[in-house]
């Protein structure tokens, strides 16, 4: 196998952090980029061009693309970014801010509930219920079904992933309090003090920088989403059942959505942020501590927003027998480590999104971490994405952290 080729710097100190992430390409067709920040200066500022066919548009440092997930973090520091400014309260019920939410059993849901995936709310449709799906990029109509919902468990009671949901509840809240977009309140509020290149809804300016996501394995077809639903003891019929194949349906639909100019723009905001390494890595940077004098949130809140507020809880019914030590753990908006998560180690905070992105940071040492990819796997894994654990290893060395979780 011919060694990738990796570009960019590292400080001394961190050299074997490029030998682990040109270790960790050689098998990988797409793209990559990999960036740390410590105590605010960046260290690690590596990228690596892979293979795949890009339409000509070359990769390097600048280039942004897709974050999945990880760009559920970047929604739940807008929320607690309005917290620490005594507007939003995360314990206050969400009707507070969104009265039509209190419908259908939801009038003591709390902000806490939606940023922990606590809800019950994991899908935009509800075939049991009657709930068609809205319209992928239309975001009142995607409001006003989930503020019409009847949970599928009692909000608080249990956790669950909220997939994309999440960025629908958590941005609407935003919304209602700031009187702006999530997107327009990410840029103005995060994005722009830090210039950060990430946005939550790409504008067109900026079109030139994107690469396309790598398809290395098919989105799975709806007969193997039913039948991977049914193995875990659910009945087709029943309402969780049908609100995963929604969910399921909906992920495969936006991610070929963000292939389009129309996909790019739209707010689709729990998987929708596009952006770069250095951007997801300096985010976390400033939130852990200064970076270039700012700082978005103060110890305190960090502190709350990575408590743990799902340990204590079970996966709803029947679901709950896959209770385990491999679960995803939740604080306020991000994951915590687990066994097949184990970001920084122990305190350490961040987000996963599908086909390998990740954002991390541990305050204790004042790490960051950014990592976008553009090779899109739908595979499922028990544990961490295969890219990681060379360089997530060697990040933890430099960092003086301890090597296992």
């Amino acid at each position: 196998m011919t060694a990738a080729v990796v570009e960019g710097s590292v400080r001394p100190g961190w050299e074997a952090v490029r030998d682990a992430f040109a270790r960790a390409q050689e098998h990988d067709p797409g793209a990559a980029q990999l960036a740390v920040h410590r105590h605010g200066r960046l260290v690690v500022d590596l990228w690596s061009a892979g293979t795949a066919v890009r339409n000509g548009r070359p990769f390097g440092p600048d280039s942004v693309g897709v974050l999945m997930s990880v760009s559920k973090a970047a929604v739940a520091v807008c929320a607690h970014l309005l917290a620490e400014r005594g507007a939003l309260e995360p314990d206050a019920p969400v009707a507070r801010y969104w009265p039509e939410f209190a419908a259908r059993g939801k009038a003591d849901t709390t902000v806490a509930d939606l940023l922990a995936h606590r809800a019950g709310l994991p899908a935009f449709a509800d075939e049991a219920a009657g709930v068609a799906p809205p319209a992928l990029f239309d975001r009142d109509a995607r409001v006003r079904a989930l503020a019409a919902m009847r949970p599928l468990w009692r909000p608080g009671s249990a956790f669950l992933y909220h997939a994309l949901t999440y960025g629908h509840l958590v941005g609407e809240v935003v919304r209602r309090v700031s009187g702006t977009s999530i997107g327009a309140f990410f840029s103005r509020e995060v994005a722009g003090p830090l210039g950060l290149d990430l946005w939550i809804g790409l504008p067109r300016r900026e079109e030139y920088r994107f690469v396309p996501q790598l398809a290395v394995r098919p989105a799975p077809t709806a007969e193997q989403t039913a039948a991977a639903i049914a193995g875990l003891g659910l009945a087709p019929d029943d309402r969780l059942s049908t609100a995963l194949r929604a969910s399921a349906a909906e992920l495969a639909a936006v991610t070929e959505a963000f292939g389009t100019r129309r996909g790019r723009a739209g707010e689709f905001p729990a998987a929708g942020g596009i952006g770069n390494a250095r951007s997801v890595s300096r985010l976390y940077a400033a939130l852990v501590g200064r970076v270039d004098g700012v700082r978005l949130l103060s110890p305190s809140t960090v502190g709350r927003a990575r408590a743990p507020h799902t340990d204590h809880l079970p996966l709803p019914a029947p679901l709950d027998r896959f209770d385990g030590p491999g679960r995803s753990r939740f604080g306020l908006g991000f994951e915590l480590p687990r066994a097949g998560l184990p970001l920084l180690g122990e305190g350490s905070f961040g987000h996963a999104g599908a086909g390998g992105r990740l954002g991390m940071a541990h305050p204790g040492s004042g790490v960051a971490v950014g990592y976008v990819c553009t090779a899109m796997s739908w595979e499922p894994s028990a544990g961490p994405d295969p890219r990681w654990a060379e360089w997530t290893a060697a990040v933890r060395e430099a960092a003086g952290l301890p090597g296992r979780v």
